[in-house]
């Protein structure tokens, strides 16, 4: 029997000193996501990143924090059981960092009797800090719990047009009406990570934004324009009335332009009433409803804009739940 595991990338257990630490180090100790040798990675985590970062990290969560805990946790949980009532198949739901662990989803799949495990990274973008590390992370458990099961790992769905028409709904439903411009905000990645995806380990950064790409399949950059250009021509959206921009970097040498630049920029060129969505985001969470809904939205209004308005994750929406159990059974 086959069964349905959603994975996303996960948050701290809560808002306590010692699980905002512990989230930070075991995400910033993948090899995927700070890619340095091991012992430069782990000086710049346990003694730079997160003995100078957590407190701001604590303060940026508390403020999107609600009864029932972390919004990506709770929303991936209740997109999962949504699933559950439309897919004959088992269901469970897990984070790659923290809890719901990918062990114990695995474990639970297989008591339930499922030989046969379609893996659906909740990522609709390939990144080796997101899609690779999750894919790695699950092959590592299934064969600690039992070699004998299948996974099934969904390609990224990035232009899959079932994905692409709850995007575009999303958009149209939420768009304001007498909306400037529409800035698509992706999360950023290090431009080295392009080059580390590719299989030939090579990158040509002038194909990125069009369809000469020869790394289409593995490449961040080309997938989220990609993404950007089918909604913007499906929803008739003039070329200069859109763009793309990056989030949430780190230190140098990443993706351009990014989002809190932009943010300042766009008042300056006339953009007085603006659309913000983050598509490389299925569910809302701490870069999304803080990030931009909160920081960004100061940013652009100090800049001299007028409406900023933030168009939410598809999250557990019924056309998105369809979609879902559309590449389920792909």
């Amino acid at each position: 029997m086959k069964g349905i595991l959603l994975i996303n990338l996960g948050s701290p257990k809560d808002l306590e000193d010692e699980s905002i630490k512990e989230y930070l180090k075991e995400f910033l100790s993948d090899d995927l996501v700070v890619d340095y040798p091991k012992q430069i990675q782990q000086i710049l985590v346990n003694w730079i990143i997160v003995p100078n970062r957590y407190k701001k990290t604590q303060e940026a969560y508390s403020k999107i924090w609600t009864e029932e805990g972390s919004p990506l946790i709770q929303n991936t949980k209740e997109l999962g059981l949504r699933l559950a009532k439309l897919s004959s198949l088992p269901i469970e739901v897990a984070m790659r960092y923290q809890e719901p662990s990918i062990e114990k989803a695995i474990t639970s799949l297989k008591k339930k009797g499922c030989t046969t495990i379609r893996a659906i990274p909740l990522y609709p973008h390939f990144a080796i800090s997101s899609t690779l590390t999750t894919q790695n992370k699950m092959i590592e458990e299934v064969t600690k719990i039992d070699k004998d099961i299948e996974i099934d790992f969904i390609e990224p769905f990035y232009k899959d047009p079932e994905y692409i028409d709850s995007l575009c709904s999303l958009i149209d439903e939420n768009i304001s009406k007498n909306s400037d411009f529409l800035l698509f905000s992706y999360h950023g990645i290090p431009i080295r990570h392009l080059r580390k995806a590719s299989p030939e380990g090579k990158h040509n950064d002038n194909l990125c934004k069009n369809s000469d790409c020869p790394s289409r399949d593995y490449c961040y950059r080309f997938q989220v324009y990609e993404t950007s250009r089918l909604c913007t021509e499906k929803l008739n959206i003039p070329e200069e009335k859109w763009k793309v921009s990056f989030q949430s970097r780190i230190g140098p040498g990443w993706l351009k332009p990014f989002t809190d630049k932009e943010l300042n920029k766009l008042p300056k060129r006339g953009i007085k009433k603006l659309d913000v969505i983050s598509p490389s985001f299925v569910i809302d969470n701490l870069e999304t409803l803080e990030e931009i809904n909160i920081e960004g939205r100061h940013n652009f209004l100090a800049a001299g804009g007028e409406e900023f308005n933030y168009i939410p994750c598809l999250n557990y929406r019924k056309d998105w739940v369809e979609v879902l159990n559309h590449l389920s059974k792909k």
